[in-house]
């Protein structure tokens, strides 16, 4: 039996099994079998073909990387095309890009690269087409753009989320706060801090079983569930931005423009006639979380021209020092910041923190 066929096998016992106190145990045996087995379409062995192909992988520049997910034929050539420049061939016939092809837009004074990737197919997770390869370039990205035809844009974008919840990307979604430590003995030490509702201690036990851990601490900070603790068990998953591009709006009324706008982390668009890009760009700048710094020449006013771009997760002195020029920690000795971050302006940094 392949892995594909135990997981329908599990995924139909699960279905067929009612969920109460007396099979809580069992089913969280099944759904950390079904993690398990997911893992193994994650991460195929090397005679199985799985890694990222030719034309997959691609070298990597800018400060960050949006990659565009979805089904044939829903414009993702287009919006590459017109948004960097970068020719992507385009027709009116399906998996007309057949690789990815990279591409470099400017926004804001950042140079951000943009993946525009074959089409997927429903079972793309697990194999069909070469879904596995487009989804694994995907999970190296800092935002997907999940572009959808706004004729049935609630269809698609289940079975696309479906795709990539599969293949261990979970949009727009914080990794729970759960606290996991494994021990050599003492058996489980289970805390919670917030009463759990969707999670009891036998799926706790059932879950930890299969994995084979007899002894560790686990805080639930949340109210989890038990895809959560299996989530924080596998270590493998990817918390990602999404925003969800309805492209094609010039095919529909006004009236339904107002009802697509209700679905969150989404931004209508017309890629042929360029319609509504200055909405879909700022949506992307707030979901990459960028910040700009500007030099001051010592006497003169701000450089405004080209402003170094951080993470705003990680937007430091040193940070700063790094995006330069690596040898410049070696001679630092002091700066002057302005912002809202700094008490006063400017404030004097002397030193950075080891």
């Amino acid at each position: 039996m392949t892995t594909v066929e135990k997981i329908k096998e599990i995924e139909t016992e699960m279905a067929r099994t009612q969920k109460n106190k007396a099979t809580s145990y069992h089913l969280g045996q099944l759904k950390a079998k079904l993690a398990k087995l997911k893992r193994e379409l994650l991460t195929p062995s090397s005679s199985g073909g799985g890694g990222a192909g030719v034309g997959f992988d691609v070298a990597r520049t800018g400060v960050a990387s949006v990659g565009f997910i979805g089904f044939p034929s829903v414009g993702k050539s287009t919006l590459m095309s017109k948004l960097t420049g970068t020719h992507s061939e385009a027709a009116a016939y399906e998996f007309t890009t057949l690789t990815t092809v990279p591409g470099v837009m400017q926004y804001r004074g950042a140079k951000i690269q943009v993946l525009d990737l074959p089409g997927i197919i429903q079972g793309a997770k697990d194999g069909k087409g070469r879904g596995r390869q487009v989804i694994a370039v995907a999970r190296s990205c800092s935002l997907i753009f999940i572009v959808l035809d706004v004729s049935k844009p609630l269809t698609d974008k289940k079975l696309i989320e479906n795709e990539l919840e599969g293949f261990g990307i979970r949009c727009n979604k914080e990794p729970p706060n759960i606290l996991f430590k494994k021990k050599d003995k003492g058996g489980l030490n289970i805390t919670n801090t917030v009463p759990l509702t969707h999670l009891d201690y036998d799926e706790i036990r059932a879950v930890t079983s299969e994995y084979r851990i007899s002894s560790a601490d686990i805080s639930f900070r949340c109210d989890a569930t038990v895809d959560d603790l299996i989530d924080v068990l596998e270590g493998n998953r990817v918390y990602m931005p999404v925003v969800y591009v309805l492209n094609k709006i010039d095919a529909i009324s006004v009236e339904e423009l107002d009802l697509i706008y209700r679905i969150p982390n989404a931004v209508p668009i017309s890629s042929n006639h360029e319609w509504n890009f200055d909405e879909l760009l700022e949506k992307m700048w707030d979901a990459l979380n960028l910040v700009r710094i500007y030099t001051k020449p010592h006497g003169k006013l701000p450089d405004y021209s080209a402003p170094v771009v951080l993470k705003r997760d990680a937007c430091t002195v040193e940070d700063f020092c790094d995006a330069i020029h690596k040898q410049i920690k070696a001679q630092f000795r002091h700066a002057y910041v302005w912002g809202s971050s700094v008490r006063h302006n400017p404030q004097r940094g002397e030193s950075f923190p080891r």
